[in-house]
Parts: structure tokens; sequence; C-alpha cells
């Protein structure tokens, strides 16, 4: 995890930096991507949808196109065996 991160898990307080990439507006993980992974884990395709305000299906859209990259990329293909 980031050392902005860390800090804000420790002290408790949402992240201040609205500019991070990894800033998501979601009090409950304290505005941070990386805390919700850490307290969550692996999420459904739902959980993901309400943190990010965006519906279900454009969280599935936004998966499928990652994983068409990914399809792509030579070097992912060579790290799972394909």
């Amino acid at each position: 995890m980031k050392e902005c991160s860390e800090k804000c898990l420790e002290l408790g307080v949402n992240c201040p930096v609205e500019e991070c990439r990894m800033w998501i507006d979601y009090d409950t993980d304290l505005n941070c991507t990386n805390i919700t992974i850490e307290r969550n884990g692996k999420m459904t395709l739902r959980e993901i949808s309400k943190r990010f305000g965006l519906s279900f299906v454009r969280i599935k859209q936004l998966q499928d196109k990652a994983l068409r990259k990914l399809g792509k990329n030579n070097e992912f293909k060579s790290f799972f065996g394909k």
C-alpha cells in the first residue's frame, strides 16, 4: 500500500488529495482505492459500481475493455503461459 494510504489509515482521516489517481468519493473507505482493496479484498462489480457512482453495466464495460487490452499484451500472455 502507498505511504499516503497507510498514513490516512493510521490517522483515520479521509484522503485530502483529490488529484491522486487512487482517490474515490467514498468516505467509508477514506476516499482511497488502496484502502478499499485492503479492507474488502475481492469485490463484486456491483460493490465497485456503488463506490465509483457508476452503473453496474458501465463497470462491466470497463472490465471487458481492460481484459481485451490485457489479452493483446504479449507479456501478459507469456506470464500466464498462453
